[in-house]
């Protein structure tokens, strides 16, 4: 991942209105390009000795490796969840101009 310069990074949120902030603060500080939300989707997890299974909202960013210390920050203090999900996906290929928009809405 250290040589991608663009990822994706997946979180998830217990509701919708969580999953619209996590995306809008994200999107407003151009921590990310973009932010999709989907769901519910169900969850099923351990958590704290017993098994979970929950209703959830996935949130999928847009972003470069150089914006992903500060978008992971920011999940982290935004997010309701004692420990959220924060998982990054290089971008290995992408079109010239998505990738090319992606950078320019990203610089801080």
């Amino acid at each position: 991942m250290a040589d991608a310069e663009f990822l994706t990074v997946l979180t998830t949120a217990g509701s919708e209105e969580a999953a619209q902030h996590l995306a809008t603060t994200a999107v407003a500080q151009r921590l990310a390009a973009c932010a999709q939300i989907d769901g519910p989707v169900r969850s099923v997890y351990r958590w704290q000795g017993k098994i979970e299974n929950d209703a959830e909202w996935r949130v999928l960013y847009k972003t470069t490796a150089a914006r992903y210390p500060e978008l992971a920050r920011h999940i982290e203090a935004v997010h309701p969840y004692d420990t959220p999900e924060i998982i990054a996906t290089p971008i290995t290929a992408g079109s010239d101009a998505y990738l090319s928009w992606l950078r320019t809405e990203t610089m801080g």
